[in-house]
């Protein structure tokens, strides 16, 4: 019986061919024995249990890179060439980087000056800003003050708008966007009547679509060349990721 085992550990440790071995033809003392022998192992062996978890994990870990890099590719034109995200940086850089974000979502607010840092600091990356409000009311006002503002007021506008928001910690409203808009000496009546357009409609209905095409559900999410980020990054990682993409 305990010849058995082996080829059954081989199949939990997942690099066994499916058919190691074939239960079915064992009967019921053989298949008792057996599962006693199979627990004596384990118990004994524990750490066949946790290298057959890291297996999986690193399969799985492969299987959804491969299947992001394909969500990537399938939808590079909407994501590096929509025509209405902002593009920052080096426009001329030699990668590109691009940012799913949310103003009200604290991880975004910790990525900006990391993100700022890089792009920057490298002085080659061509930034895209994706405006992607999925944490309320607050988040969409804020992203159709920034939106309005890039179409009536330019793109310098739209930067300095929206590292504001992405530095402010208060309450986003009408008065607060007002305010804002002054303190930056743009046209806040046209920005305000702008917000409802239905060109700013499109482009966060367009980005809401695109996210949910490469199954993004949260912020900050990002697109380095052709690879997809879920989650926040510090600096130091984005730094190495970006290394690693030019090699």
């Amino acid at each position: 019986m305990k010849k058995l085992i082996a080829p059954a550990l081989m199949a939990l440790s997942l690099t066994a061919p499916a058919q190691a071995m074939d239960l079915t033809e064992l009967t019921d003392a053989e298949r008792a024995q057996f599962r006693a022998e199979v627990r004596a192992y384990l118990m004994e062996n524990p750490q066949v249990i946790m290298e057959a978890v890291n297996q999986l994990q690193q399969r799985e870990a492969e299987a959804q890179a491969q299947a992001d890099f394909t969500l990537v590719s399938d939808n590079a034109a909407a994501i590096f060439e929509d025509g209405y995200s902002y593009v920052g940086g080096n426009p001329d850089g030699d990668l590109t980087i691009v940012e799913f974000m949310d103003y009200r979502c604290g991880y975004c607010k910790k990525a900006f000056s990391e993100v700022e840092k890089l792009v920057n600091g490298d002085g080659n990356i061509r930034f895209i800003v994706k405006e992607l409000p999925i944490l309320g009311e607050q988040s969409m006002v804020a992203s159709r003050f920034a939106i309005a503002t890039k179409i009536v007021a330019g793109d310098e506008a739209y930067k300095s708008v929206h590292d504001a928001l992405m530095s402010f910690n208060g309450d986003i409203t009408q008065t607060s966007l007002s305010r804002l808009a002054s303190s930056f000496d743009l046209d806040t009546d046209a920005i305000q009547k702008e917000m409802d357009s239905a060109e700013v409609t499109a482009a966060i209905a367009n980005t809401r679509e695109l996210a949910q095409a490469m199954q993004i559900s949260g912020t900050p999410t990002f697109v380095m060349q052709d690879e997809l980020l879920r989650g926040y990054l510090p600096y130091d990682q984005m730094k190495a990721i970006v290394a690693e993409k030019r090699d």
